[in-house]
């Protein structure tokens, strides 16, 4: 399976890095199975850092890791989605011991209605029944050394402003 990752570099050799901001599932390396989410995202940060080009970074990805790797799997928005993005995202030092996290991107949009919920207007039902309504696009984190292994670096497109 094909993965991509939008950065401001080619990036050959993935890997986990750590972040200086809260992050869907936790610190590492992030991917993608649509090339327009990695590309948007080298877009944002192009025009942010004022720089005019970035790179979406093409991997194959061997999916027997997800079995023999300690992998936490969301195909869509529930409850224990909610909880761990949100633990992830506000609970300070929080750390799980997954290899490989699958699930729906907390995008801009996402964030408005987990405001919400946060705020107490929505419930987490109806945030869930919200989310579903979202054409959310996929995102892997690969959070140990070990999980990268099952990426292989094919190439890096040029993306320019």
């Amino acid at each position: 399976m094909k993965l991509y990752h939008g950065s401001l570099e080619s990036v050959s050799k993935p890997e986990r890095r750590e972040s200086n901001r809260t992050l869907d599932y936790g610190k590492g390396f992030y991917a993608t199975t649509s090339y327009k989410q990695a590309e948007d995202w080298v877009l944002r940060r192009t025009k942010e850092m004022d720089v005019i080009r970035g790179f979406v970074n093409v991997y194959e990805f061997d999916e027997s890791a997800l079995q023999k790797m300690k992998s936490l799997i969301f195909n869509q928005p529930t409850e224990e989605w909610v909880d761990f993005v949100h633990q992830n995202r506000t609970v300070k030092g929080f750390q799980h011991d997954y290899d490989i996290v699958y699930g729906p991107v907390a995008n801009d949009r996402v964030y408005a209605a987990f405001a919400l919920y946060e705020g107490g207007v929505l419930d987490k039902q109806e945030l869930i029944r919200e989310l579903r309504t979202y054409k959310l696009v996929d995102q892997y984190l690969f959070h140990t050394s070990p999980a990268l292994q099952y990426l292989s670096f094919i190439e890096a497109k040029e993306v320019v402003l």
